[in-house]
This record gives structure tokens, C-alpha cells and sequence, in this order.
């Protein structure tokens, strides 16, 4: 199972643009209803509006006013920043290579980003929101997904067979391994100093958190069927999406995943990544590129 994971992961990072899907990142009020334990969502908006083209991996900034994701723009894919309240797009990017995967830092005054440049080299990158001259962040990782714990320490998936889940020190310049056989969707547990890592060591796709100091892992729930990747709310419910549909669990609370919400009266489907704002009001989608007869209208 891993070795086709492995597989599927350099191929997203590495094709050339035009073999990649087309999807588009829509963004919804997310309402919840405290009484049912259930959400509705609100407002569609497709803030990639880019046809044919591939857009993907969307990530809130730390106050919730825009979303960061990767769209493709000639024949490269570069970073894109949506501004929710105005309603803007503003290209982040416009090196000789590909950017994916953008987080902005807890810091807040810069992004980070994968690099895959035009000599197949593959390193994540350290972006200035100020557009002054990016950098190099960890090398000699071939690195497709991360995020950030704080500061000084951000946690990535780095390609291999099996791939792996490594913690880069960046105070102390020190990586080490500490889990292998995960997945793609990489999060730090909101409130407190853990990561959540989808792990395929059994037969059966698991979530766990993990400590990126101590290496300590404890299982939280089997993942949904179909799905992998998942997003946190503020209140640690774990959201997940498979075909047109969401659902959510909360360990310790939930026995199994229950539907929550459905993008059916959108004629949207086919969800894959996924990402709740740090206030869960807003969340935005990465869907199946919908046929224009039946693409929503912004409200």
C-alpha cells in the first residue's frame, strides 16, 4: 500500500502541469448547529475560478482573513493569495519553478512552500508575504508536505519508500525521522503542541497524534474510508470529505464518522483536500472541476 502512496505523492509533486487534474478550491461560510451536531454551508464562492487548470491545497492564514493555496498559471504552478473580505486574488509567486503546499509561518510574516524546480529538485522554501528574495528553509529533503508546530519547528512528510515523517529543528539546525508509512495530511492539533498523521502501518488507514519532541503516538480514530485528508476545528472535531459529502468525528466523543454536510445542492463532488479556518467559520473545498452548466454562483 505504501509503495503506491509513495507513487501517487511524487507524481502530484512532479508531473508535468498539463497531465495533472483539474480542480478548483471553493470557499464556504461553515455554520454550525450546536443542537443537531450538524453544519451548513453557506455562500459558495470559487476562489481559484481558474478552468482546466489544476488549483489545490488550500491553507487559512493564522487570523482567517485569506487563504493561501497553489494554482497553476503559464504552464507553472505558483502561490496564490485569496483576500476574503475583498474579495481578491494576489499572486505570491513567479519563480522559474513550481510552488505547492503553502503555509503561512507562525510568525506571520512569512510563507513557506515546495519548490519543485525546473532540475527536478524538490525543497521547501521560505517566502516573504513582502515579496523580498525567498530561501532556501531544509535542504537536502525532498520534502511534499509540512506543517508547522511553532516557530523553530515544522514537521514534513519527505518522500521515499516508505515515506516518512521527519522534524526539522530549525533553532538548533537539527532533522530527525520520527514515524514512517504516513500520509499526505499533516496538521497540528489545535490548543495544544501535537500533530495529527494519517498512518498506513496497518491494513486500515489510522489517526494518530503524535509528539514531534518525543516521538510518542497515540491512536485517535480509524480514518473515513475513501478519504485522505482530513482538517481540525478550533474545538478538535476532526473533518473529512469522500465524494460529494463531509463528515466529522471528535475523539473521545464519537464512535464512528457521522455526515454533516452535503455539497449535492452545489452539483459539486468529487472532494479531496480540505481546510477549516482557525475561528471554524469558513472552510474552504478542493473539489472535482465542476461542468460550467452546473458551477454555483457566487452569493
Amino acid at each position: 500500500m505504501m509503495r503506491k502512496l509513495s507513487l501517487v505523492v511524487t507524481l502530484l509533486i512532479s508531473t508535468i502541469l498539463w497531465a495533472q487534474p483539474a480542480h478548483e478550491v471553493y470557499l464556504f461560510d461553515f455554520i454550525k448547529n450546536d443542537s443537531t451536531q450538524t453544519y451548513t454551508l453557506e455562500n459558495p464562492i470559487n476562489i481559484s475560478d481558474n478552468k482546466g487548470l489544476y488549483d489545490n491545497q488550500p491553507s487559512f492564514l493564522n487570523d482567517g482573513m485569506g487563504v493561501l493555496f497553489s494554482s497553476t498559471r503559464n504552464d507553472q504552478t505558483d502561490i496564490v493569495l485569496y483576500d476574503i473580505e475583498r474579495k481578491e486574488k494576489r499572486w505570491m509567486t513567479n519563480s522559474t519553478g513550481s510552488e505547492y503546499s503553502p503555509q503561512q509561518t507562525p510568525n506571520k510574516k512569512f510563507f513557506s512552500a515546495i519548490k519543485l524546480d525546473t532540475d527536478d529538485t524538490q525543497l521547501l522554501w521560505h517566502y516573504s508575504f513582502r515579496r523580498k528574495k525567498p530561501r532556501v528553509l531544509v535542504d537536502k529533503l525532498k520534502i511534499g508536505y509540512h506543517a508547522w508546530l511553532n516557530e523553530k519547528v515544522v514537521v514534513s512528510f519527505v518522500l521515499g519508500d516508505p515515506a516518512t515523517l521527519q522534524v526539522n529543528n530549525l533553532k538548533y539546525k537539527i532533522k530527525y525521522p520520527i514515524d514512517k508509512n504516513i500520509g499526505r495530511s499533516i496538521h497540528k492539533i489545535p490548543t495544544t503542541e501535537l500533530m495529527s498523521i494519517i498512518s498506513f502501518e496497518h491494513d486500515e488507514p489510522e489517526i494518530y497524534s503524535i509528539d514531534p519532541i518525543n516521538s510518542e503516538k497515540k491512536y485517535l480514530a480509524d480514518a473515513l474510508k475513501g478519504s485522505q485528508d482530513m482538517s481540525w476545528t478550533p474545538d478538535q472535531t476532526i473533518i473529512m470529505g469522500r465524494a460529494n459529502k463531509l463528515y466529522k468525528l471528535k475523539p473521545g466523543t464519537d464512535k464512528e464518522w457521522k455526515e454533516i454536510a452535503s455539497l449535492e445542492q452545489f452539483n459539486l463532488n468529487g472532494i479531496t483536500r480540505i481546510a477549516v479556518s482557525p475561528l471554524g467559520n469558513k472552510i474552504a473545498i478542493v473539489v472535482d472541476e465542476p461542468l460550467e452548466e452546473n458551477t454555483p454562483s457566487e452569493k
